[in-house]
């Protein structure tokens, strides 16, 4: 009756080891690009737990990602965003596979974010109007802001028309906070 007993501490301890180095590892990742983000926030003057909490979303710390819809990097960011910051800075040889870098990707996904949240400066809340735009599209945004959600933004998170858009902002927004700690 023992012999179960001990095997079954032997398995728990080597589940929590696991856990811990695993746990240890995430804590690292998610540290990792703390530097370039409080670089790309100062610059261009956006809270950098939110520049943080959008690379959490977008792509988990990781540099080299990809999405399904040419986006790149840590922001994930569309060629047609990256240029626009290119342009601003006038990099003249950039090319979206910069984006893989992360300061680059930083630095102009922090760029992209900054325009968008001064484009709703005039709201309550810049920020869930701002990550709405920056997941779904200006477009769909101004489709969303009909009446009270114009200016009030829990108005609009309750009138965004994606629950995953909804879910996207959210999550950020509270991922956010989570990082301002």
């Amino acid at each position: 009756m023992r012999r179960p007993a001990a095997i079954l501490a032997i398995a728990f301890l080597l589940a929590a080891g696991a856990a811990a180095v695993w746990w240890r590892q995430q804590g690292q990742l998610e540290r990792s690009q703390d530097e370039v983000i409080r670089s790309a926030a100062k610059r261009y003057e956006v809270d950098p737990s939110l520049v943080k909490a959008v690379v959490w979303r977008e792509s988990r710390f990781h540099p080299e990602a990809r999405g399904a819809a040419g986006e790149l990097g840590l922001m994930q960011l569309q060629e047609i965003a990256a240029q626009e910051w290119a342009d601003s800075e006038l990099a003249s040889s950039f090319r979206h596979e910069h984006c893989l870098d992360p300061r680059t990707n930083t630095l102009a996904g922090t760029f992209y974010l900054g325009k968008l949240l001064r484009r709703y400066r005039n709201t309550d809340n810049p920020v869930p109007y701002a990550l709405a735009d920056y997941n779904a599209g200006r477009a769909n945004v101004l489709k969303w802001m009909e009446g009270d959600s114009e200016t009030n933004s829990a108005a609009f998170i309750m009138n965004i028309g994606f629950p995953m858009t909804r879910a996207y902002v959210t999550e950020v927004m509270e991922r956010s906070r989570h990082y301002r700690f």
